[in-house]
């Protein structure tokens, strides 16, 4: 018998499941709390299309080379539509520096390495109607999802029967697939309900600001110079994001702890004259080439968060399972969460055509997610927790770094990234993790490559001068001042806190 499954989302993660699952000949219903996109174009998605299920609907989005992958390999016509609809694709020979392209010769893995870009309604909009002309798949918009109905029994996992919507209507099902994102409640119920759910969380540290722009009629985006269109100053980070159909986006990252920035970042004003301060994006909003068509967009809340669903070998529930932002949620910084509730939810395919049992079903699931999307998740915390302690000692100024500290800097910053600026292999080979194609860090494992590293890193800085980019932006007091934003009242705020 045709097993049936309740998606619980039809927002990006949402899709994937039916992406994946579809194929299968399984029947698949999507249940959704907002309503469908309008009738019209990309533009008119992006003006009009109201999501309140997705807070980061209108900030910057890129798929990274896995998920594009499995687009193209899973769903040609779908790449086609997206590319169509004016979504781009940035292929590797595209993120070379001047430096690298002296020394470049493309090698096959260069055509995995591609990033496609647009904005996140133009995506979310070409997907759905995709989705929605796909053989066993409907989508319910307005529909929102109570609860889950649930079974129990002594000695065994719960086991999810179907869902119970607002208006008091159950809907049966052989598997409920929660895609509901960041505030779902379902993984709640069924702790209420005496499920072992392990669950760990901390804060990003940050909070993301996104204006959007558009070109104005004749005019073509900015040749890509020495100096990036996206950096880290260590009190800020920043980034230009092509979109489709003459549009891009600005993000710009503020650590929780800068209050006075955070308040003043949302007046476009603000955040334009603070764009101006960086060399790299100063030719990206230049009037004559560019206007703003958005207010700015602010999202706060970033956590980082891990479920797992199978504790000491056994089952929180059975035919019920987490993709997505449900599952695991990330920092947006790193562009993965799309990518990681598409392999979830290929992963879940995998996982149902292994076994026909619900329980080793639920144990094979929690493996395959742990093997898969675990490395990145714990290097995207590494990372997160030396981007808080930057932020801290910026607001710090009694703060002098150690003798491994300063080593441990100099390594990354005169070793690591200078080598991969200049080294196109190394370039290559970096991206490969990024980009979720192999283990995060493999590749500076590798002893060839890490040779490589330390060769760069021992010459010194006057030997490798033309890998170094000219200064990403003025310092924290010089920026500050230049916006208008009183640079001492947070470190004064952070001292009387330490008192």
């Amino acid at each position: 018998m045709t097993e049936q499954v309740l998606v619980i989302g039809a927002g990006m993660a949402g899709l994937c499941a039916a992406l994946a699952l579809a194929p299968t000949g399984r029947e698949i219903t999507l249940l959704e709390r907002d309503p469908p996109p309008p009738g019209g174009d990309a533009d008119q998605a992006f003006a009009d299309w109201t999501r309140r299920g997705v807070g980061h609907l209108r900030h910057s989005h890129a798929f990274l080379a896995r998920l594009r992958s499995v687009i193209r390999d899973e769903h040609r016509a779908l790449l086609d539509d997206l590319l169509a609809a004016g979504c781009r694709e940035i292929a590797f020979a595209e993120m070379l520096t001047d430096l690298h392209k002296t020394r470049y010769v493309a090698k096959p893995i260069d055509a995995e390495l591609v990033v496609l870009t647009s904005r996140r309604t133009t995506l979310e909009l070409i997907i759905r109607r995709y989705v929605e002309r796909l053989p066993h798949v409907t989508i319910r918009s307005e529909t929102f999802v109570k609860a889950l109905a649930v079974e129990t029994a002594p000695d065994r996992p719960l086991k999810v029967t179907g869902v119970v919507l607002e208006n008091g209507e159950t809907l049966s099902a052989d598997l409920v697939v929660d895609a509901a994102g960041r505030t779902s409640g379902a993984c709640e119920q069924l702790t209420e309900l005496g499920a072992a759910i392990g669950e760990v969380s901390e804060t990003a540290g940050i909070l993301y600001f996104t204006r959007h722009y558009r070109l104005r009629p004749g005019q073509s985006e900015p040749p890509r110079g020495k100096t990036p269109a996206s950096g880290d100053l260590g009190f800020l980070k920043f980034g230009v994001f092509p979109a489709d159909n003459g549009c891009f986006s600005i993000t710009i990252c503020v650590p929780e702890i800068e209050m006075e920035m955070r308040k003043a970042i949302v007046d476009p004003d603000t955040f334009d004259a603070l764009c101006r301060q960086m060399p790299g994006m100063v030719p990206w909003i230049e009037p004559e080439r560019t206007e703003g068509v958005s207010k700015v967009f602010g999202m706060g809340d970033l956590h980082s968060r891990w479920r797992d669903l199978v504790k000491d070998g056994r089952a929180a529930a059975t035919g019920f399972f987490a993709i997505g932002d449900s599952l695991v949620r990330t920092n947006p910084l790193y562009g993965r969460g799309c990518s990681f509730a598409a392999v979830s939810a290929y992963l879940l395919r995998d996982t149902l055509a292994e076994s026909p049992d619900p329980t080793a079903r639920a144990l094979i699931f929690h493996d395959k997610v742990a093997a898969e999307i675990r490395p990145y998740y714990d290097n995207m915390l590494e990372q997160d927790r030396a981007a808080i302690r930057r932020a801290r000692h910026a607001l710090t100024p009694s703060y002098r770094p150690g003798l491994r500290a300063r080593v441990l800097k100099s390594f990354l910053e005169d070793g690591v990234n200078i080598a991969v600026r200049s080294d196109p292999g190394l370039m290559r080979e970096a991206l490969r993790g990024f980009h979720m194609l192999e283990h995060p860090s493999a590749w500076l494992r590798r002893p060839r490559n890490l040779a490589k590293v330390m060769g760069y890193w021992a010459r010194g800085k006057a030997a490798n001068a033309a890998a170094y980019p000219p200064q990403l932006g003025p310092e924290r007091g010089e920026l500050y001042r230049a916006v208008g934003v009183s640079a001492s009242a947070d470190i004064e705020r952070l001292a009387a806190e330490r008192a």
